[in-house]
């Protein structure tokens, strides 16, 4: 069968990835660049007799080497050598859109056009000559609608065609775009005289409608991007989302919980008994590795509904509004909205969002979004939240876990505050950023995002934590003299030790101490590392009897309070190494997190004394 390598590529917010998972069916690879931290994904999908090998690049707005997406955009087209690049560009937005084109077409790879977003082209009786447009472009042009899989099939049949005139020169014979490779216009002349000649070809392939930005997004920018009523707007919104979060979330905790400690657990541990396994392999499948995983498996509803709640506000293009209206805000604290970005992503997890900072141009900005981002709660915190916030705050547990997200942002700010009248001097950096027309999401696309990272998740709960909970298990029962309980236990002893830290915060047993230094592995392990220590295998529901006698609502939250703030996870850590280039500057976000969560835990732990 014939192989056919094609590369993806287009603007942010041209349909570029939903493209991709309406070829692939969201059955792709996603990774890394080697050497670098940027996202790349990788599908097959098989076309009548030609195996078509997919790969979406970065979105990028040009191939200048302003940011590391646009230098392995390039580098992948000139080195790697695609047999045909797709171009995705939003048939709405052709003005900024054709300006990455242009600079595509110097790379001589053959190439076609796929002009997205037909339906809203109908929908705003726009008409674009394709034809024409093909014509003095030099290349075909195909109009699809990624989302309602509209000319798809032309689009691989004209790709296929089109991989067969490698190499490709669509410079020669146009003076206009000429002069523009020809080194002899500075960069602001080579930007002027692109985009004339870019609308000039709009001009003359517009039939009829108009390119102005849309009307209807504009209306609800008015009122949405209102100094006043914008954030508490976002607010509102975000509560929202916790609350159908918990309330969704709950209906299936209980079944799963069940499913696990009445069900799995006695069952398994029936059958090992009846072949005779020894006793303490049982006690290991059953309360090591059953209890420890499926503690942590019970929340897979509510990340789920976490993350699809998020994916709704990224994909309608309501994410990007709020760095729009969080720029006022952050200047306030030396930064702009650029560098909560990243913030928003960090509550899904914290090691894309601080691979998201390459985009801020300003070296001494990035690196501070970069130590400030992991006091953004993440998703693997949240089932911490669930747990703790069901038991001890019944009936308030969107309010509790709302207020623990808050109060991540604030820490995040005020440490800005001080890092940038310290460390970090330097005038305020500008924000710029381009608005997306408001969109309703596509579900396929949807479910794709919530599939990835509850994968995500569970790849985490059946290799990590796996592992983790069977290292934890031996830890909790043996020492160096054999299996013992587990008060003289190897896990005991390293529990002890960490009491007279932890003491202050009114942590005073090992048990706690030991699941926040396991929580460091991943923050899920916190739970299963509970369950486990406290022997509680019968449910989340026996929880408020375990947790009872080292906790209460005050300690509870403080307890919480401290998961949101301290040392992140090793994934994190070894992310901020990678972007840092840094063991001095990582090995100093691992101590100030440290040093700041406790601080913070301690001042809400005396004044919750003073206040009780």
């Amino acid at each position: 069968m014939k192989q056919l390598n094609i590369a993806i590529v287009g603007n942010p917010n041209s349909g570029k990835t939903t493209l991709f998972n309406t070829l692939t069916g969201g059955n792709h690879y996603v990774g890394n660049w080697p050497g670098v931290t940027v996202e790349k994904k990788e599908g097959k999908k098989k076309y009548k007799e030609t195996q078509l090998n997919l790969v979406d690049l970065p979105g990028i707005y040009s191939l200048e080497p302003f940011s590391i997406e646009e230098v392995v955009a390039r580098e992948y087209i000139v080195d790697e050598r695609p047999d045909v690049v797709i171009n995705v560009v939003d048939g709405t937005l052709l003005e900024r859109n054709l300006y990455l084109t242009t600079q595509l077409m110097a790379l001589k790879a053959p190439m076609v056009l796929a002009v997205n977003m037909a339906d809203e082209l109908e929908r705003k009786n726009i008409k674009l000559n394709t034809e024409k447009l093909s014509k003095q472009l030099g290349f075909p042009v195909v109009l699809i609608s990624a989302q309602n899989k509209q000319n798809i099939d032309l689009l691989l049949d004209t790709a296929i065609e089109a991989s067969k005139a490698s190499p490709a020169d669509y410079i020669t014979g146009k003076p206009e775009l000429e002069i523009l490779e020809s080194q002899e216009l500075t960069g602001e002349e080579v930007s002027k005289r692109r985009y004339d000649y870019i609308d000039g070809i709009i001009k003359s392939v517009l039939e009829s409608g108009s390119m102005d930005y849309d009307q209807k997004s504009a209306k609800i920018d008015h009122w949405l991007l209102n100094e006043y009523i914008g954030f508490p707007v976002f607010l509102a919104i975000m509560g929202f989302v916790f609350y159908m979060t918990f309330n969704i979330g709950g209906i299936f905790l209980d079944s799963i919980d069940l499913f696990f400690s009445d069900v799995l657990g006695p069952k398994t541990e029936l059958f090992l008994s009846s072949i005779e396994v020894a006793p303490w392999l049982i006690r290991l499948v059953v309360d090591g590795i059953i209890g420890g995983v499926g503690g942590v498996l019970t929340f897979v509803p509510n990340i789920a509904i976490l993350f699809f709640f998020i994916s709704i506000l990224e994909d309608s293009g309501y994410m990007a509004r709020v760095a729009y209206i969080m720029d006022k805000w952050m200047s306030k604290f030396g930064l702009n909205g650029k560098t909560f970005v990243p913030m928003i992503l960090g509550f899904g997890c914290n090691v894309p969002a601080i691979m998201a900072t390459r985009t801020i141009e300003n070296e001494k900005d990035r690196l501070l979004s970069i130590l400030i981002n992991p006091f953004v709660s993440c998703g693997a915190r949240f089932p911490v939240y669930v747990l703790f916030a069901s038991v001890f705050f019944k009936g308030y547990e969107t309010l509790v876990t709302f207020s623990l997200y808050i109060l991540g942002i604030v820490v995040a700010l005020l440490v800005a505050v001080i890092f940038r009248k310290s460390i970090f001097r330097e005038n305020e950096s500008h924000f710029i950023m381009e608005l997306p027309v408001y969109r309703l999401p596509n579900f396929k696309t949807l479910l794709i995002h919530v599939w990835e990272r509850v994968k995500g998740y569970l790849v985490k709960a059946g290799t990590i934590i796996f592992s983790a909970s069977v290292l934890l298990w031996v830890i909790l029962n043996f020492n160096s003299t054999g299996m013992v309980d587990i008060g003289q236990s190897f896990g005991a002893s390293i529990g002890k030790f960490m009491v007279p830290i932890m003491k202050p915060l009114g942590f005073g047993s090992w048990e706690i101490s030991l699941s926040l230094l396991t929580g460091m592995i991943a923050k899920e392990m916190i739970i299963s590392n509970l369950a486990i220590v406290l022997g509680v295998t019968e449910g989340t529901g026996s929880f408020l009897t375990a947790l009872s006698g080292s906790f209460e609502p005050l300690t509870a939250y403080v307890f919480m309070v401290f998961v949101l703030l301290y040392t992140p996870c090793v994934a994190v850590v070894g992310v901020i190494k990678r972007e840092t280039n840094s063991w001095k500057w990582t090995i100093f976000s691992v101590v100030y997190q440290f040093v700041v969560a406790w601080t913070v835990a301690f001042i809400f732990y005396r004044i919750g004394l003073l206040i009780v």
